[in-house]
C-alpha cells in the first residue's frame, strides 16, 4: 500500500523549515543550511548528491537513508525545484543539482505555470502539474507503482498536505540554530485535530529527530 511521506525535513528551534530571501545564492534561503548540519556530513547525503563513498554513520545516516527507502515518486513545491517565480522565462533551468538530480524516479513540481517534463540522468523525470495538490499525489501515486510518495517540500507545500490530512508519517529533524524569521512549517496547521501523534523520537549531537504518525480522526 502507498503511504505519503516527508522525510529529513529539517526546522529550527524556532518552527522555521527554511530562512527568508531564497535566491541563488541561497537556495534554503538566508540563514537555511545551517539547519542541515546533522544531514550535509552523513554517508548517505554524500552518496546520493556527490557519489562520495565517506560521510558519517550512526543514527543522522540512518534516518537519511531510510528517507529513501521504498520511495517510488516525489512531489516538490515549485520553490524546492527553483528561485524563479512568475511564468518561466527561459526552459534553462532544470533545478538546483545538475544533470543527475538524487530523486531518481519520477518528480511532481507544483506550479502555476505549466511546462514540458524535462527528462535528467539517473532515472529522474520531472513533471510539472498545474492542477493543485491533489492531482500531483495522484500521478505520483500512479507513477510510484505501490512505492512510497515522498513530498519534499517547502513548508507551504508540506502544510497544504498536512491540512488536506494527506500526509501519513512525517519525520522532522529538529536543528539547534535559530532563524528568526522565515518559513514556519506548522503555521496554521492544527496536527493534534488532524490525528497526528508523536510516535518516536530520538537526539543526536546536531539534531532531534521526531516521527508522526497520523491515526484515524473520529467523526
Amino acid at each position: 500500500m502507498t503511504r505519503v511521506r516527508v522525510d529529513c525535513f529539517t526546522i529550527s528551534l524556532d518552527g522555521f523549515g527554511a530562512g527568508p530571501n531564497q535566491d541563488l545564492q541561497n537556495p534554503l534561503g538566508e540563514g537555511g543550511t545551517d539547519l542541515h548540519g546533522w544531514l550535509l556530513a552523513t554517508r548517505t547525503f554524500r552518496r546520493t548528491h556527490f557519489g562520495a563513498d565517506d560521510g558519517t554513520v550512526g543514527i543522522d545516516d540512518e534516518f537519511a537513508a531510510a528517507g529513501f527507502e521504498n520511495v517510488g515518486a516525489w512531489i516538490l513545491g515549485r520553490n524546492m525545484f527553483g528561485p524563479i517565480r512568475g511564468p518561466w522565462p527561459d526552459m534553462n533551468w532544470k533545478g538546483w543539482w545538475g544533470e543527475n538530480p538524487p530523486y531518481h524516479v519520477p518528480t511532481f513540481i507544483l506550479t502555476h505555470h505549466a511546462r514540458e517534463p524535462i527528462e535528467m540522468e539517473g532515472g529522474t523525470t520531472f513533471h510539472f502539474v498545474t492542477g493543485g495538490i491533489h492531482e500531483a499525489l495522484d500521478r505520483a501515486k500512479e507513477a510510484a507503482n505501490g512505492k512510497d510518495v515522498r513530498i519534499g517540500g517547502g513548508a507551504n507545500t508540506i502544510q497544504q498536505y498536512l491540512r488536506e490530512g494527506l500526509i501519513d508519517e512525517l519525520h522532522i529533524a529538529i536543528s539547534p540554530v535559530l532563524l528568526g524569521k522565515g518559513e514556519r512549517l506548522f503555521e496554521g496547521v492544527d496536527t493534534r485535530a488532524l490525528g497526528y501523534e508523536c510516535v518516536r523520537f530520538v537526539a543526536t549531537e546536531k539534531a532531534t529527530h521526531v516521527v508522526l504518525h497520523r491515526q484515524s480522526v473520529a467523526g
